[in-house]
């Protein structure tokens, strides 16, 4: 007999890069959420390492609209961090802390392809396509998939398709989670959720306030393509939050229905 992938539903969970290597009780509350039945399915970020080793190759970051902007030098080195190193020790964490964990790229099994559609951002990928079989089959073997955001070139181009694209991993834990019909999608941040003007924590938002707060540069920067995932699990009845993962049990607390963050939908 097959095993049910998703027997209680689906949680994709974003660990922010900036938020590495202070995990607090992140990697317990994902054992734990294992054992209980939850499902994990774990994206990672690692913007502030990446910075690091390109500034070790003497390359300086440029963002636009919280996207890293990625030539092809840059690209080398995004997916080297994201898919090895971040990847692998999130992976190692998970196993040692006694979860069971497989560390997969977007790229692995083409879970995730994407195509150019701002040449300004150099080698940066929109999803338009997500298959989730092979999450699922992490899933069915009883393990968390850790998922590094780096996807397929898929264009008419012969001389870039199947060659790989950086996707901020905002947009492709929101693609994710839509595609899995996600009933929960958890941001772990080094912020406290959504602020407002007066630099207080907004708790709950509609898909039109959150529009209009980005039209409006009340929500800027790296918040954009965050919020902009939030909003893609909606469509099928998802209900995404943006936390702090620095503090201990935010994770779980957020799961069991605490008032955290900002919540979306």
């Amino acid at each position: 007999m097959t095993k049910e992938p998703f027997p209680h539903g689906t949680t994709v969970i974003k660990i922010g890069g900036s938020t590495l290597g202070e995990h607090d009780t992140t990697i317990a509350d994902l054992v734990e959420l294992q054992k209980e039945g939850v499902n994990p399915v774990v994206v990672h970020g690692g913007g502030k390492v990446i910075t690091d080793w390109m500034a070790k190759q003497g390359v300086r970051p440029v963002f636009k609209n919280g996207l890293r902007v990625t030539d092809a030098e840059s690209l080398k080195i995004v997916v080297a961090v994201l898919a090895g190193l971040i990847n692998k020790e999130l992976v190692a964490s998970l196993v040692g802390a006694g979860a069971k964990a497989i560390g997969v790229s977007g790229a692995d099994g083409g879970i995730l392809k994407a195509e150019i559609r701002n040449p300004d951002l150099g080698f940066v990928g929109s999803v338009f396509s997500v298959d989730v079989a092979p999450i699922q089959a992490i899933v069915a073997e009883g393990c968390i998939p850790v998922i590094a955001p780096v996807a397929i070139n898929w264009t008419d181009d012969p001389e870039y398709n199947g060659t790989l694209l950086n996707v901020n991993a905002d947009t492709a834990a929101g693609e994710i989670a839509a595609a899995l019909s996600a009933e929960t999608l958890v941001f772990l941040t080094d912020v406290e959720g959504v602020l407002d003007r007066s630099k207080r924590v907004i708790p709950r938002l509609t898909r039109r306030q959150a529009t209009q707060l980005i039209g409006s540069n009340v929500i800027a920067g790296g918040m954009i393509p965050k919020i902009e995932a939030c909003l893609r699990p909606l469509k099928g009845g998802g209900m995404s939050q943006i936390i702090d993962g620095r503090k201990a049990g935010a994770l779980r607390q957020s799961l069991n229905g605490s008032p955290m963050g900002t919540r979306i939908g």
